[in-house]
């Protein structure tokens, strides 16, 4: 009662053979794409190094600013929180 199994034949292909003409195809499409992209980096407008020091130190100090009032808000909420829990102590024991 074995149930018969049969085994798959495995199809060979036949290697591709490229010709020389294909090859270079690739290699063309590569070069311009290399090209497209100098010439797209060269229309990029960049920042002058004046202007580019002066957004990094308004992004400094905002950050060190941010970084203070947290801070504050931080104390403020630790002080309330610790009156709080003296008074709960204070009344119930």
């Amino acid at each position: 009662m074995g149930a018969e199994v049969k085994s798959m034949d495995i199809k060979k292909t036949p290697p591709v053979t490229i010709t020389d003409k294909e090859r270079t195809v690739p290699a063309k499409r590569a070069q311009q794409f290399v090209t497209e992209v100098k010439d797209e980096i060269q229309k990029i407008n960049w920042t002058s190094r004046e202007e580019l020091m002066t957004y990094t130190q308004i992004v400094v100090v905002a950050t060190f600013l941010f970084g203070m009032v947290i801070y504050l808000l931080d104390l403020c909420i630790q002080a309330a929180l610790a009156s709080l829990h003296w008074i709960v102590s204070a009344i119930g024991g």
